[in-house]
């Protein structure tokens, strides 16, 4: 796809982080957006930016964990534009966790996996039906991560463990569509190269309450990039940040080039991505890699 002018775009957990550099870098570009978030006051907030910059843009709620709610809002979308040639299933939390994997709350586990895969296969239940009806080229685009699709963290296996789950969905999908005589294509979408500065480390402040934190369990501590930078910091170490708009940019180009991979990574990652598929070919005891 060349041309976004009038192409709509559809855009979840688009109030803020990646999904809002998404909505503004196609929204220059003449594309028609709706962004759609569980954050209202966010939601409420970005919609008035981008109309503020002369964009055609209308904000949902959306609750990604609910199907009729995602059901709801590609009905809104095409009810409205008339069409949907764009949608970025880009929603995701994190839960935070911290310490030994077994002191985790079933809370953190079903969280996780209720917005991250499950808002993905959701995603994919409402508007792939759709697209596929159009017969017309359309991009559906599925942000996953490298940690989980590429790497493992070992402090962070419920996160790792949505994204390795999402990956495998995203691939999954574009096999089934790639077999069918369809013009729609999908993409996975990985934000990077470095750490990407967004409020995922402060997902807490859209946690609902039937699956608020138990006091007792560990928490990671850092609920901020700034949280982060911190404690890098105290191990002489300097925390490199991507901005969302460098990965909305990459989004675009990747569009443009029918991508199905659309990722940086740096050096330091790709290394160790290469040692992880070693390490498994050889049939090695694995050694954590880490993402750099």
């Amino acid at each position: 796809m060349k041309d976004f002018t009038n192409k709509v775009t559809v855009i979840t957990g688009g109030a803020s982080g990646v999904g809002r550099s998404l909505a503004f870098s196609f929204g220059r570009r003449g594309a028609k957006v709706v962004i759609a978030d569980v954050d209202k006051a966010a939601l409420e907030t970005a919609t008035a930016d981008l109309k503020a910059e002369g964009i055609d843009v209308i904000g949902e709620f959306c609750d990604v964990t609910s199907q009729d709610s995602c059901n709801a809002l590609a009905a809104k979308a095409q009810s409205h534009f008339g069409g949907i040639h764009l949608v970025f299933a880009n929603a995701g939390i994190g839960a935070g966790e911290g310490g030994a994997m077994w002191d985790y709350s079933d809370k953190d586990w079903q969280w996780a996996f209720n917005v991250n895969m499950w808002g993905a296969i959701r995603c994919i239940n409402a508007f792939m039906p759709i697209l596929i009806a159009q017969n017309e080229e359309a991009h559906f685009v599925i942000t996953g991560s490298g940690n989980g699709a590429f790497l493992i963290y070992p402090d962070q296996p419920v996160y790792t463990a949505t994204k390795a789950a999402v990956q495998a969905i995203t691939e999954n999908l574009h096999y089934q569509v790639q077999a069918m005589d369809t013009p729609v294509k999908v993409a996975a979408l990985f934000p990077g190269p470095h750490v990407v500065e967004t409020g995922i480390f402060n997902s807490d402040r859209v946690r609902p309450k039937d699956m608020e934190r138990v006091s007792n369990v560990p928490d990671s501590g850092i609920h901020s990039v700034e949280d982060m930078k911190r404690i890098m910091a105290e191990f002489d170490m300097e925390l490199q940040t991507t901005h969302p708009d460098e990965v909305a940019e990459m989004a675009v180009k990747g569009i443009e080039q029918d991508k199905f991979w659309i990722r940086s990574m740096t050096a330091d990652a790709e290394n160790k991505m290469r040692a992880r598929l070693e390490m498994i070919l050889a049939n090695e005891t694995p050694v954590a890699q880490g993402l750099g």
